[in-house]
């Protein structure tokens, strides 16, 4: 089932003493998510990712705009009426009912035609539980599960019912890095063999990009792009996407565009066209970077992490925003560098003078760039700039 969203606003009023305008925490939202689909919503925290959850739900009342599941308009049906499974963060179990019986407690509430006997929601839950791989566990008692064995059994309560949608608040915040692994691979796996129209809330990109078909990233109540993961990564729309996306995070430097160039500091990086000249961000993922010995952009050596596969060269920049500047390269291409050589050998960094860095050439590292992965935003908008090289 589909899922269309339009003009959809929630506005909370501002509880502070000092008054103001109210709170917007979701902000004109229009989207069309497709049938059968698992989308993300991403963002950071308080960003209106949880309410625009709320929203679909019914558990919250919109301010303005409209909900279509399908073709009906669900706006006004309460949140029981609208057919969705719903899981939180906190799992919610009945903590004196065993698993069975907290999975078949949505079907205990049925009435009239959709009344089921015991008999029957015995079958349901255990059809359920077969769903997310808890058979074996339907006697104990909450008390008695992990963490991740707690969030399947709130899945497959919230699968019992086949609910035309499922909204994931969430779900993995409570477990450790292991087990949110292992568990978002399984709630892709449900989501694919059920078929069910599924939202998930996150704040960890690297969850959303793993499982989604699409995400929607957010910010201050507002959407900034919505895409496939990849594309999303890809293709940024604006500075806060670019940002947000990607680990490690991408690289930003202070620049401009002069005479045709892409300059980082007093550095020429690339040729570019049709782009006037102005001030900019220059955004370079981890992975843009080329050490090059001829390369224009000329950065400090800070030091040099081996991690099996590849290398990430750290270093810095007088016109970087941030720390450090972390470019990952294949670990074979790295031992051909003579600067990486050095700084393995010592096991200690280049000598840094942040005073005379501009012209100290002590510890230099340079190189040249991916055009693919670097990326330019306008320095007053943080919009992206597109450009051609050719």
């Amino acid at each position: 089932m589909k899922i269309r969203l339009e003009n959809l606003t929630k506005k909370f009023p501002n509880r502070s003493k000092k008054g103001g305008p109210d709170v917007v925490a979701v902000d004109n939202f229009n989207f069309e998510i497709p049938d059968g689909k698992l989308i993300g919503l991403l963002g950071p925290s308080g960003c209106g990712k949880s309410t625009a959850l709320n929203l679909i739900s019914g558990l919250e009342i919109p301010t303005s705009g409209r909900i279509f599941f399908d073709d009906e308009d669900v706006t006004d049906v309460a949140a029981e009426n609208r057919g969705i499974g719903l899981v939180f963060q906190n799992y919610a179990l009945y903590p004196h009912l065993s698993v069975l019986k907290n999975i078949t407690f949505p079907l205990e509430n049925l009435k009239g035609n959709k009344k089921l006997s015991k008999e029957r929601m015995v079958d349901k839950a255990y059809e359920a539980a077969r769903l997310v791989q808890i058979e074996e566990l339907m006697e104990r008692k909450p008390s008695e599960l992990s963490g991740g064995q707690q969030q399947r059994v709130a899945i497959a309560r919230a699968l019992v019912k086949r609910p035309r949608v499922l909204l994931l608040d969430e779900p993995l915040s409570n477990l450790d890095a292991r087990l949110r692994l292992q568990t978002r691979e399984e709630i892709r796996r449900i989501q694919r063999e059920t078929g069910i129209t599924t939202i998930f809330v996150t704040h960890d990109q690297e969850e959303a990009m793993s499982i989604s078909d699409l995400i929607v990233v957010m910010k201050s109540g507002k959407i900034q792009q919505i895409d496939k993961p990849q594309t999303v990564y890809d293709d940024p729309k604006n500075l806060f996407v670019a940002k947000f996306l990607g680990t490690p995070a991408i690289n930003v430097f202070v620049g401009a565009i002069k005479h045709g160039r892409i300059y980082i500091g007093d550095d020429p990086v690339m040729p570019v066209k049709g782009v006037e000249n102005r001030a900019i961000y220059a955004g370079i993922r981890p992975e843009g970077f080329i050490p090059d010995e001829q390369g224009g952009l000329k950065c400090r050596l800070k030091g040099v992490e081996v991690m099996g596969r590849d290398t990430s060269i750290l270093s810095t920049h007088y016109a970087q925003e941030g720390e450090i500047i972390r470019s990952i390269i294949d670990s074979e291409d790295a031992m051909q560098l003579s600067t990486v050589n050095e700084a393995l050998d010592r096991k200690t960094n280049a000598v840094f003078d942040p005073i005379h860095e501009k012209d100290n050439k002590r510890g230099e590292i340079r190189f040249s760039v991916k055009p693919r992965k670097i990326f330019i935003f306008d320095r007053e908008t943080e919009e992206r700039i597109f450009f051609s090289t050719n």
